[in-house]
């Protein structure tokens, strides 16, 4: 397992992770884009933004770095920045399949992604990140499944997946909507040659949507690595946006919100990873500070009362816009 490598790393931000699901492309649904991102979201100001922010999270102990077919050109940015720093060879390089980017380097489009987790897309959308990455890409989760997803069932799949595995490529899955932990728990019976498929799963765990948290264990007590993404709920949970306890906490510690918010999802017993979606350097590291802030059982308590249905979550998450 690629994430081997995690547990000899001495900075305490190892275990945060940066996803590039912001920077790879112009438009995305995190609150606030536009005095994040640069006035011209042109190809080349993104792709300095991102090995911006690359550079900065390695050299602040980052070692964990997410993209994803669909991220506009996060694959790209990512390899021309391993490319250009051979000695990088410390880190873990994962992506996803599943979702095709369609925005075409607009924030307006109609479409922005479209998902299809068929055998045709996977085989298509390998080669494409293959072409990227090359022969740094340690592990290629499945975009976004759901208890209803083709890619559970289909066994002409599994074996192709199978086969990237014996390559040397670590196979997982990421999940979203309510229904995150019966897709969990699906994935876990998944097996090939008696041997089970997913070594790893991303899924959305938060301060306001917990419904995860108890699959998320058990696929940590069967041996699967867990990351953990939009730990700020799209930024809900970061700056003005949050709510009044987590500010309180905040203030206490003299940091910002969103150190809070992942330093909650930290302290979950089977939290491998954590991403930081940041889209600045400024951000970035003020989300590492989550790596050595204390939550004891009272503030725990406190931000217990933020949990929200994970059916109202998942509706308010949908109405927020592409921008």
């Amino acid at each position: 397992m690629p994430f081997a490598r995690l547990t000899s790393a001495t900075t305490p931000t190892a275990h945060i992770g940066l996803g590039l699901a912001a920077v790879g492309r112009p438009g995305y649904i995190n609150l606030h884009r536009d005095r994040d991102l640069p006035g011209e979201r042109t190809v080349d100001a993104l792709r300095a933004r991102t090995h911006e922010l690359l550079d900065a999270a390695y050299a602040q102990g980052v070692r964990y770095f997410d993209a994803a077919r669909s991220y506009g050109r996060s694959e790209e940015f990512l390899g021309e920045w391993l490319t250009s720093r051979p000695e990088v060879r410390d880190v873990v390089v994962g992506s996803k399949w599943g979702y095709t980017y369609t925005a075409d380097w607009s924030v307006d489009a109609e479409s922005h992604e479209v998902k299809d987790h068929a055998l045709g897309t996977f085989e298509r959308q390998r080669a494409e990140t293959a072409a990227l990455l090359g022969d740094r890409l340690d592990l290629y989760q499945i975009h976004s499944v759901t208890p209803d997803s083709p890619a559970l069932a289909d066994k002409e799949l599994h074996a192709r997946l199978a086969a990237l595995a014996a390559e040397g490529v670590s196979v997982g899955l990421s999940t979203s909507g309510p229904d995150q932990a019966d897709a969990i728990r699906a994935a876990l019976t998944v097996t090939v040659d008696g041997e089970p498929l997913f070594r790893t799963v991303q899924a959305t765990y938060n301060a306001l949507e917990t419904s995860a948290g108890p699959a998320l264990a058990e696929a940590h007590a069967a041996g699967l690595t867990v990351i953990v993404k939009e730990a700020m709920a799209n930024g809900r949970l970061a700056g003005t946006e949050a709510p009044a306890v987590m500010r309180e906490i905040a203030d206490e510690e003299e940091l910002g919100s969103d150190a809070v918010a992942l330093a909650l999802v930290l302290h979950q017993p089977w939290a491998g990873v954590v991403l930081s979606g940041a889209a600045t350097v400024e951000q970035l590291a003020g989300n590492l500070h989550a790596a050595v802030l204390d939550l004891d059982e009272e503030r725990r308590a406190r931000l217990d009362a933020l949990v929200e249905e994970p059916e109202a979550y998942w509706r308010h998450r949908a109405t927020l816009p592409w921008s």
